[in-house]
């Protein structure tokens, strides 16, 4: 081998500072269509469907959650709870669901957690016992793994018994993914559900074959609840229903989706703005994308803010990211990365060309969103700040490892 070979380095400061990268990315599939989308609802009616909604509301009120509902059974109060938040409606009865639960956690002075088997708690019936373990695990209570001793035997396995029930293995199921790390018997109740759901997935009856065939694909708690409403809507007025409960879900989920579409055309008419003011064509054009996911953090109503605060921050990172990852070169990533830890605008003059128009943009959305808040609000943005200092950070070394190990790999 020749010196001058020898002498050579793996990996040249030019390779690491080669030509950009080229996108593969697909283009926006939605265009302009949130922007000129016609509103599903006339003022007039949206006033009137509310009025509705807040009678409806009053009616369920006086009869669920009442005394009625401080005389209900265990197995009613934790259906009634499932139900509502199902339906999409929970948010609307806060406060007493949460004394509902309260109720459950507690029955007769004695804690259902405990296992006495005294009779005052329902711990024969698996599918109650799973419900009411996700239900109070979802909220905050510790329900301890014990509640299932009694459907296990001798060995420690589920008994076989329960494979002939799908309602129970699929409240089981669902109640199983609220583990925490370590909890072995809800592993196990996992594997044993999945195995007995999948083989009967092809002999269930319409609902319950939709609701095991979506649990086996994403399980309940992990699945947005905007999905399963959708879904669970029309599933509930095929079965034996409350009127009250289902009229109530349809209007409010047709409000909240009305306003979702009037956020999502604001959003769009901002993004279109932004996106063809920093002239990053090789980026994502994800902005529906990323308001979707907003909406499965939370999609009621009251976060309407929220939701466009995360949405335009989202969209935002979308494009650093795009520019760190797949266009621009090692030094523009730390040219970048010195401007966003500086966080001013004065460091637009060290950008190159191409990045400037992002830079502003990204500080005025930053601004824009702390100008929105109230004085004691807006501290949280310097939090918000932060996350985007350490992304910076760590996508100039993320750049880094993958040139050179792209570079290693070629030789």
């Amino acid at each position: 081998m020749a010196a001058s070979e020898a002498a050579s380095p793996p990996f040249s400061v030019e390779m690491m500072m080669g030509a950009a990268g080229l996108t593969g990315f697909e283009p926006c599939a939605w265009g302009d269509f949130f922007i000129t989308h016609a509103p599903p609802l006339s003022q007039e009616a949206e006033k009137r469907m509310r009025e509705r909604v807040e009678q409806l509301k009053g009616e369920l009120r006086r009869r669920v959650f009442g005394a009625a509902g401080e005389a209900m059974s265990v197995a009613d109060t934790v259906a009634l709870v499932d139900t509502l938040e199902r339906l999409g409606v929970d948010a609307h009865f806060r406060e007493e669901i949460g004394a509902a639960l309260r109720r459950v956690v507690v029955v007769n002075g004695e804690s259902c957690s405990d296992n006495s088997g005294s009779g005052s708690c329902p711990d024969s019936d698996l599918r109650v016992v799973a419900l009411r373990f996700r239900l109070l695990r979802q909220h905050g209570y510790w329900v301890p793994t014990d509640v299932f001793d009694r459907f296990r035997d001798a060995t420690g396995s589920f008994r076989a018994s329960l494979s002939s029930d799908p309602g129970s293995l699929l409240s089981l199921y669902n109640a199983a993914h609220m583990a925490i790390p370590g909890e072995r018997v809800l592993y196990e109740a996992i594997s044993f559900c999945r195995r007995h759901l999948e083989s009967m997935r092809g002999e269930l009856a319409s609902p319950m074959a939709e609701q095991v065939s979506r649990a086996l694909d994403i399980p309940l708690p992990r699945l947005p609840k905007r999905l399963e409403t959708v879904r669970y809507i029309a599933e509930y007025a095929r079965e034996g229903h409350d009127p009250v409960a289902l009229e109530l879900a349809r209007l409010d989920f047709d409000l909240v989706r009305a306003l979702h579409l009037e956020e999502l055309r604001a959003l769009s008419l901002w993004w279109k703005e932004v996106y063809g003011d920093v002239k990053l064509s090789y980026a994502r054009d994800r902005l529906v994308e990323n308001y979707f996911w907003t909406c499965g953090v939370f999609h009621e109503e009251e976060y309407s803010r929220a939701r466009i605060l995360f949405a335009k921050t989202f969209g935002m990172l979308s494009l650093m990211d795009d520019t760190y990852d797949v266009y621009a070169t090692l030094e523009d990533c730390h040219i970048l990365n010195e401007a966003i830890q500086r966080w001013d605008e004065s460091a637009v003059s060290t950008l190159p060309q191409y990045m400037r128009r992002f830079y502003i943009n990204l500080l005025k959305t930053f601004q824009e969103s702390e100008d929105s808040l109230q004085p004691h609000e807006k501290y949280r943005v310097s939090y918000a700040k932060k996350a985007v200092r350490h992304e910076a950070v760590t996508r100039v070394y993320s750049v880094l490892l993958a040139i050179i190990n792209s570079i290693f790999l070629s030789q």
